[in-house]
């Protein structure tokens, strides 16, 4: 049988076409390999408020947040390297007939403990007898998953002290758990020289503040062991070192309130950090700062180098409200903080941040952030 040239041809070019779609699909399946991913870049792809970021210890994480497209609860994205991350769908539930909680909910931290998954969150009560705007509460959910579905464990909140709280961070030791929350500005006007100075210049009446408190918690989370200890609060003094970057939300006349909220606690070599943030959190101020104690319940004693985190746009950068954060625990001892900022694109949508933290020698807590630029990948 005689076959030409040009028949030839074509089956040669046909089977270099093969090799060459095979090599393509190799290359696009090696690119998309996070193993090989060199670095990452802020914001991460996730629109979330209060982010929250558990190590599930088994190589994967689980990030949880105010807003991301949940309705009336929260939604879930999971990740094995920090930066790339899936949509796991909602994974809590509000405002339904068994549900003490009708709206408003915010910051959901989830917990490991002995094999279940405990979720704390803040929302509006239901038991609202006096019909007040502001009337947060705190609860706790449970699953046998990270990724839901989370069912209340009681049929109202952890505890009710008086006032409405939020931001609900758990911390534990020694078979003792601690619950630490910020009580809400709503119906707190505080006398202060900060106050005293915003009223002569006729920007405000009165000016209100949510503190942070701490509480023991009961074993099984169905209330509380004793009576709340104050942790933090804004300064009394304008002189006070604290005062200028605490009071932004004031002196730059964003609203007549002053914030301390969205702590979270750590212990590192025998000293208790807590970070909190300050400001209003829909403002370009919103920042975050620290103090350090010998003891979970204080006193804490506010660091000479806060704030740890703030905007950048006065250093020529693009990004303003960096707030509310959380801290992620590597495995191999490194420390990354999580946190919601604004940038030009975003607008007012609040987008997640992740950036290197560390502690130096010398107990100095340090934030490398915010950044927009290529950084390394956490390992």
């Amino acid at each position: 049988m005689k076959i030409s040239l040009n028949y030839i041809g074509v089956i040669l070019l046909f089977l270099i076409g093969l090799v060459s779609c095979g090599t393509k699909e190799n290359k696009q399946e090696i690119s998309s390999d996070t193993s090989v991913q060199e670095s990452y870049s802020n914001p991460l792809d996730v629109a979330f408020g209060d982010p929250f970021i558990l190590n599930d210890g088994e190589g994967k994480y689980y990030m949880y947040g105010t807003g991301g497209g949940a309705k009336d609860g929260f939604a879930a994205y999971s990740s094995k390297n920090l930066t790339n991350w899936e949509f796991e769908g909602q994974v809590y539930q509000g405002n339904t007939e068994e549900s003490w909680a009708s709206k408003f909910f915010w910051a959901p931290e989830v917990y490991k403990i002995e094999g279940k998954y405990y979720m704390f969150f803040s929302a509006q009560w239901k038991v609202n007898p006096t019909i007040e705007e502001e009337n947060f509460m705190i609860g706790v959910a449970e699953s046998d998953s990270p990724t839901g579905p989370f069912t209340e464990m009681y049929d109202k909140p952890v505890f009710d002290p008086g006032y409405p709280i939020i931001d609900a961070n758990v911390y534990w030791e020694n078979g003792k758990y601690y619950l630490y929350y910020s009580r809400a500005c709503y119906k707190h006007p505080v006398e202060s020289e900060v106050a005293d100075w915003a009223k002569e210049k006729g920007w405000y009446d009165e000016i209100e503040e949510s503190w942070v408190y701490g509480v023991e918690l009961k074993p099984d989370f169905s209330g509380v062991i004793g009576e709340p200890v104050l942790c933090l609060r804004p300064p009394l003094k304008m002189d006070d070192a604290q005062a200028e970057w605490e009071s932004r939300s004031v002196t730059k006349q964003e609203i007549n309130r002053r914030w301390t909220e969205g702590s979270v606690i750590f212990k590192h070599e025998d000293i208790y950090y807590m970070m909190y943030s300050s400001n209003y959190y829909a403002g370009e101020n919103y920042a975050v700062g620290y103090a350090t104690s010998k003891s979970p319940l204080g006193p804490f004693t506010k660091a000479a180098n806060n704030p740890v985190l703030e905007l950048n746009t006065h250093k020529g950068g693009q990004v303003t409200g960096t707030g509310h954060n959380n801290i992620v625990f590597m495995d191999n001892g490194d420390m990354y903080c999580v946190y919601h900022g604004r940038t030009k694109e975003s607008g007012q949508e609040r987008v997640v941040f992740l950036d290197k933290m560390e502690i130096k020698s010398d107990g100095t807590l340090v934030v490398h952030g915010p950044t927009t630029t290529p950084q390394d990948m956490p390992l």
